[in-house]
């Protein structure tokens, strides 16, 4: 099977070789790719670039490196399944840097992501005075340094009472608004019945004694309907149903209520810094270990290098070292007390990033994904330096990425495609940049595409007034949104765009925001539940087979027993990540044998939800479905299974199904964040055609966007700066792109002109 280039290539060692790469959509892909160069793998979203660099490529480098462990050790780590391929030779050890949300944990800060927190903590424990403890003294995840009254958080729950009741009524009125504490019900009767308050009287009329009592009363022995039992006070209970359990785990109704009802306030001991008094009172050059930690990581950067102490400084050099790296990456902006699950996908990439910068690793293939995302131009560049400087030490780095700048840098390029889902998975192109210039790849013709300026901007209809906007670091700015036209928001990273929009125009009435944020939703979850697509689906399978609706869904009484409608099983093996395995009574098929056994056109459920969108769309030709369907398509998800997890998208595919589900509205203001994240060259193109369809159709769109296409396609641009953090928080420019490329001062005047001027 293997001819002679492969056994020369095989001996050499220079190469990754890859045989019969299968999984996913691709198609039993071969290819070589050089080690210690900079690859770049292209091709349209869902062309099967993440299949062959993560699914294929990293994850066997993970899983041989995890079998190099003791059975003991290996006990404790999710086992690993060898990807479909028939080999892959000469892997390295593979570093993933990829734009994983770092959770929704609150413990974890920008600090402790990076060790900067704990080299600083060090710091303070050896020359801080007053002297205070060991590094563990200064630690807010630890007893010896956290804060009593908040355990570490900085934050303290307070319940909103006018969430829990209606003061205008009585109790027999239903003044208790708690879900499961309607009239009638246990939880109800154990007040109204208790013989402690007035059923009749409005909550309003109630003596402070009796609120007191109403709202906290300690646990107290009364008698209802000859039962001997125990009142509490109405916050006290509300606390152990509801803050003592895990909010997604909660059903829909209590946990929206649960988030109403409760509010995360500073901690007022702490004041926020989630440090006992003793970490408070330790101080270095007159600064706390909290106030280096709130400061912006550009000046804490200047605060370090001007401590002069021998006794700490290597400890000093290194910790200057990891914040400068931070700064130099475009995460100046940050402070090392941001919790890590407020960053966005990019800042989290660029977080992971730094802790390789200073390695001394050689060797090793780094993996990244989209390093670009959320960069503007100006920081595009010192991103590609940093790519280069990890290839320079002598290490094989594999990007996945659509931005042009990037692809220019690469030293050998991978072209995946030529479309999406099962119309992808092949290789277009494998070669230098030269070559893919020359190819007909679609990769290859849109290398070198412009977008050119409007000749003829369309005029705003009205205006949303932003008066005096002080969130985070805006420093009180006062700009005119303009209605019923393209609005492009621009700026570096950490300029205050996002603070800007989603801060003075998300939430007002018919404001849509389409984010990529995690849709709420389990591993249940898919675009055809979501979407509402699988309502119609159901209906219709019901009536040609004249059954019920809800045999159909994998939620109810159709799904399979075993796995419950999942179509996996997880094993949860206690000490170690759970594991999902195909479920054997079902076949992954999710349903029952009956339900299973009804046809709609030829196809059972489990053959609708395998397709994809396309696919979906030339069965289903008409009807509410195919509308769903349309909207996907128009949104460039022609790809997405219809009965794939919505855990398994990317945050650009999240945001483009939410923008499919809100469509049909018109007359609304849009807010998309970042939309041609994940997208291809070309895809931008059909971006752009949708967001003019969706003005033309009189809506207003505002995109907070880098990629110098969509500006250019722009009817307004308003530019915030004129840096980043403390030195951003301004409007530098608000007009037209031609204004801005003809008379603009700001980095993104320079890089746009650079853009239409680009032979």
């Amino acid at each position: 099977m293997h001819d002679e280039s492969d056994h020369t290539a095989a001996d050499s060692h220079d190469v990754i070789q890859v045989r019969g790469a299968r999984e996913n959509n691709l198609t039993g892909v071969s290819l070589d790719i050089p080690k210690r160069r900079l690859t770049v793998f292209t091709g349209v979203s869902g062309s099967g670039k993440s299949s062959l660099v993560f699914d294929t490529i990293a994850a066997e480098s993970q899983r041989l490196i995890n079998e190099t462990y003791t059975a003991f050790l290996q006990n404790f780590m999710p086992s690993l399944a060898r990807p479909d391929v028939d080999s892959l030779r000469n892997l390295s050890a593979a570093i993933i840097v990829d734009q994983e949300r770092m959770g929704a944990n609150a413990r974890s800060t920008v600090g402790t992501a990076t060790d900067a927190h704990t080299m600083l903590r060090i710091i303070f424990s050896r020359i801080g005075t007053p002297y205070v403890g060991p590094p563990f003294a200064f630690s807010f995840n630890r007893a010896e340094g956290a804060c009593p009254r908040c355990e570490g958080l900085g934050k303290v729950s307070e319940i909103d009472v006018d969430q829990l009741v209606d003061r205008e009524l009585s109790l027999n009125e239903g003044a208790i608004t708690v879900p499961g504490f309607g009239v009638d019900t246990w939880n109800w009767r154990m007040a109204a019945r208790s013989g402690l308050f007035d059923p009749d009287r409005k909550l309003k009329d109630y003596t402070p004694a009796k609120w007191e009592d109403f709202l906290h009363k300690p646990p107290t022995k009364v008698k209802i309907d000859s039962l001997n039992l125990t009142y509490e006070g109405l916050v006290t209970k509300v606390r152990k149903q509801y803050l003592a359990k895990d909010r997604e785990s909660m059903q829909t109704q209590a946990r929206a209520f649960a988030e109403r009802a409760v509010a995360l306030t500073r901690c007022p001991d702490c004041g926020g810094t989630r440090l006992n008094e003793a970490a408070r009172s330790a101080t270095i050059d007159c600064r706390t270990i909290a106030q280096c930690s709130a400061m912006q990581i550009s000046d804490l950067a200047e605060f370090v290098r001007g401590i002069r102490n021998p006794s700490v400084a290597p400890l000093l050099e290194a910790l200057g070292e990891t914040l400068d790296s931070m700064v130099e990456i475009g995460l100046g902006y940050l402070s090392l007390d941001r919790e890590s699950s407020t960053l966005s996908g990019g800042e989290s990439q660029r977080v992971k990033m730094v802790r390789h910068l200073g390695s001394s690793l050689t060797d090793v293939t780094y993996v990244f994904d989209e390093p670009t995302v959320g960069l503007h131009p100006h920081d595009v560049q010192r991103m590609n330096d940093l790519l280069l400087r990890l290839r320079d030490k002598g290490n094989t780095v594999l990007v996945v990425e659509h931005e042009p700048e990037t692809i220019e840098i690469a030293d050998h390029v991978v072209d995946l495609g030529p479309g999406a889902g099962t119309a992808g998975g092949r290789i277009c192109y494998t070669g230098d940049l030269a070559g893919l210039r020359k190819s007909d790849t679609l990769t290859g013709r849109y290398l070198d595409h412009r977008v050119g300026l409007r000749s003829r901007p369309r005029q705003p209809s009205g205006q949303i007034p932003i008066r005096g906007a002080k969130q985070h670091n805006l420093k009180d700015v006062s700009v005119d949104v303009p209605l019923g036209v393209l609005c492009v928001v621009t700026g570096v990273a950490g300029s205050g765009k996002s603070s800007l929009i989603h801060g003075s125009i998300a939430g007002r009435d018919g404001v849509v925001v389409a984010d990529q944020s995690p849709i709420r939703g389990s591993r249940r979850s898919n675009p055809a539940t979501y979407t509402g697509l699988l309502d119609p689906i159901r209906t219709a399978f019901a009536k040609a087979n004249g059954v019920k609706p809800g045999l159909f869904s994998a939620n109810s009484t159709g799904a399979c027993p075993a796995c419950k409608g999942i179509g996996l099983i997880y094993t949860d093996l206690a000490m170690m990540a759970e594991v999902a395995s195909v479920c054997e009574e079902c076949k992954g098929e999710r349903f029952t044998p009956e339900v299973l056994s009804y046809r709609l056109g030829g196809k059972n459920i489990s053959e609708v939800l395998g397709m994809s969108v396309t696919e979906a769309r030339e069965f289903f030709t008409t009807g509410q479905p195919r509308t769903i369907l349309d909207r996907l398509a128009a949104v460039g998800l022609g790809y997405l299974g219809l009965g794939q997890p919505l855990t398994t998208l990317s945050g650009g595919e999240r945001q483009r199904v939410k923008l499919a589900i809100n469509m049909a509205k018109n007359g609304t203001i849009y807010v998309l964040d970042e939309p041609t994240t994940g997208l291809h060259l070309a895809d931008v193109d059909q971006l752009l055609g949708l967001l003019d369809r969706l003005v033309e159709d009189g809506n207003t769109v505002i995109v907070i966007e880098h990629n110098q296409a969509v500006m250019a396609h722009a009817d307004w641009i308003i530019d915030l700066g004129p840096g980043a953090g403390h030195d951003g928080g301004q409007v530098v420019f608000a007009g037209t792109p031609a204004e801005l490329v003809g008379a603009g001062t700001s980095l993104t005047a320079k890089h746009l002109r650079e853009y239409v001027s680009r032979p």
